[in-house]
């Protein structure tokens, strides 16, 4: 009797899936004006707040380096997208916002993202992708609090 092939793991069925969803967004984008904007930017997008941020702090909630992060931040001000400026609580630091072009990226980037989830919803049910969307919320907290957890337990143990 022949084995049946082993079902495979969900962090490559995650990673192809959003494979899917990128080139959607990337189409999109391109169709927009926008199609200089590359996979590694799309760490940047949805970080940025109207006070800024600084590319520490962007790549900490990008789960990247702060080099790969800050080489995005570098080529998307290159291309008009974010401008750094100094920030006002700490005169060594500097903070990314996004320009008027960074800003008009956004509703492209929603309004596609909601025509995939609508799309996805008629493949497979609306009530598999609001189970699929809950599942997932549920477990990103879990592991966000784990890993504050994990960091608490981290920093008590170095000051031991």
């Amino acid at each position: 009797m022949a084995d049946s092939p082993p079902r495979p793991l969900l962090g490559l069925l995650l990673r192809l899936a959003q494979q899917h969803w990128a080139q959607d967004i990337d189409a999109a984008l391109a169709e927009a004006g926008f199609g200089d904007i590359r996979p590694p930017h799309a760490n940047v997008f949805p970080f940025v707040g109207p006070d800024g941020i600084q590319v520490s702090e962007l790549a900490q909630r990008a789960r990247i380096r702060k080099q790969s992060m800050a080489e995005a931040v570098e080529q998307l001000e290159e291309l008009g997208y974010v401008e750094r400026r100094p920030d006002p609580h700490d005169r060594r630091a500097r903070l990314v916002f996004l320009t008027p072009r960074g800003e008009a990226v956004r509703p492209v980037s929603l309004a596609t993202g909601r025509r995939i989830e609508e799309q996805w919803g008629e493949l497979v049910g609306q009530e598999e992708i609001a189970t699929l969307r809950a599942t997932l919320e549920a477990l990103l907290a879990s592991l966000s609090e784990r890993g504050t957890t994990a960091q608490s337990a981290a920093s008590t143990a170095e000051r031991s």
